[in-house]
């Protein structure tokens, strides 16, 4: 971004972007339960009030696909 902010994907021109969220985004607590990371919770607002849409995507889910064609539709589902 042109506030050097790095992004996992970008569409500059529509301010889109997709963010792959892997471990060290989450913080661990018991059972599955799965909390993003202050650092990760900061940045994605800090884009949005920058007017980006950020797409994120869970590394727990996109492991759970179990082909590209269930990953192409995962993906397809989020954009829109």
């Amino acid at each position: 971004t042109p506030e050097k902010l790095s992004l996992d994907m970008a569409q500059p021109e529509t301010m889109k972007a997709i963010e792959v969220d892997g471990p060290s985004h989450f913080l661990k607590c018991k059972g599955e339960s799965r909390v993003v990371d202050g650092r990760t919770n900061f940045k994605s607002r800090l884009l949005s009030r920058l007017g980006w849409t950020v797409i994120h995507v869970p590394y727990f889910e996109w492991n759970a696909l179990i082909d590209a064609a269930a990953q192409e539709s995962y993906l397809q589902s989020m954009i829109i």
